[in-house]
Formats: C-alpha cells, sequence, structure tokens
C-alpha cells in the first residue's frame, strides 16, 4: 500500500473508484451514490481543497479521504452553523477545514489505512479548526469513532439531524494543526486541548 496525495483532477480521473469504494464502505444503495458522485465531482473545486488515496501495488484504490475550507452558502456549513450557539460557530467555523469524506475500503480495513489517511489529510490543511460529522454509534464498537477519538476529536454537536437524512449524527472538532507524533497528550477537552494522536 502507498497513500499519495491527489490534486483534483487526480480525484476526477478516478470517480468510478472513489464511488465505489464509497459505496462498498457506506453500504449506500446504486441510486444515492449516483447523486453522491455529483456532489464530489462539485467538491473538487471548493476553495482549499486537498485529498488523499491509498491505492495497492497494483493501483487499485483502497480507500481515500478529501476535504476543503468550509464557508457560508455551503450546505454542510450552513447546516451546522445554524445548530451552534454564536460562540461555537466563531469558534468552530472562522477557520475550519471539514473533512468531507474518509473512506476504505472493507477488505482493506483494520490495517490502519484510515488513521494514515486522516494524519496526511489534516498535514495538509489549512485552518485553525477541523470538523467532520459521522454518524452516531457506540464509540467502543466502531472503528471510526475509535479512530476519531484517537486523533483529539471532541463532541462540537451530538444527535444531530441533517435535512433529509432520518439518522443522527455527531458533528466533531478539533485544533489544528496537528502535534507531532511524538508529542505528550494534553489534559482537558474542547477546542483548547492538543491531544496527540495515536497511530493505529
Amino acid at each position: 500500500m502507498r497513500l499519495v496525495p491527489w490534486l483534483p483532477d487526480d480525484l476526477l480521473r478516478r470517480l468510478d473508484d472513489v464511488v465505489t469504494v464509497y459505496g462498498e464502505a457506506m453500504n449506500y444503495r446504486a441510486e444515492l451514490l449516483e447523486v453522491r458522485r455529483g456532489y464530489i465531482a462539485t467538491h473538487v473545486r471548493r476553495p482549499g481543497f486537498r485529498a488523499v488515496a491509498t491505492l495497492t501495488a497494483e493501483g487499485a484504490l483502497a480507500g481515500f479521504g478529501y476535504g476543503y475550507r468550509s464557508a457560508a452558502g455551503q450546505w454542510w456549513h450552513d447546516q451546522v452553523r445554524g445548530a451552534l450557539p454564536k460562540s461555537a460557530r466563531s469558534t468552530w467555523l472562522t477557520d475550519c477545514f471539514e473533512v468531507v469524506e474518509l473512506h476504505v475500503h472493507p477488505q482493506a480495513q483494520g490495517h490502519g489505512l484510515g488513521a494514515h489517511q486522516l494524519r496526511t489529510l489534516l498535514g495538509m490543511a489549512a485552518g485553525a479548526t477541523t470538523l467532520l460529522s459521522t454518524p452516531e454509534a457506540d464509540e467502543q464498537r466502531s472503528r471510526a469513532w475509535r479512530l476519531y477519538r484517537r486523533f483529539g476529536y471532541v463532541d462540537v454537536l451530538r444527535n444531530f439531524h441533517f435535512p433529509g437524512d432520518e439518522r443522527a449524527f455527531a458533528v466533531l472538532g478539533r485544533t489544528l494543526p496537528l502535534p507531532h507524533p511524538q508529542a505528550a497528550p494534553a489534559a482537558g477537552a474542547g477546542p483548547s486541548t492538543d491531544p496527540a494522536p495515536q497511530r493505529s
């Protein structure tokens, strides 16, 4: 496996593979994947776009992640902003890198690829904070939740419902930049903490 940074056109050239990995990881129906394909194709042109991909020795896509600068007028940003108190909006959204997608193909999960993708993506990101949303789940049993907690993500919103989706989501955040992997964890939780992520 090798992890590589992707430019917007790199992702677009592999859009079929990206949608396939996304669908396998999320277990989404085919009609939802076609909608998502259109969203991804527009996301790559947003300011601050950064992407990474994990490729096998044969060049197959095993995982990917991307994000961009969160800004007013973007659907996700506006939904989250509307749910946050004014003080939290200033803390989290003023200079924010949104992790939009982070996925590993089910057959490649359990080998630390998601952690490697997330650390690399956040290392490329510009911003003072980073936010992401993930479905609510048993934190101890969910691989995604364990990953985000290891990276120091804290609760920003819990049990939040985006329009058109019956599932409850958590919005998680942490400050940027990431500390050096050798740094000692800081105590406490919230926007001012900076715990050292642990690699898996």
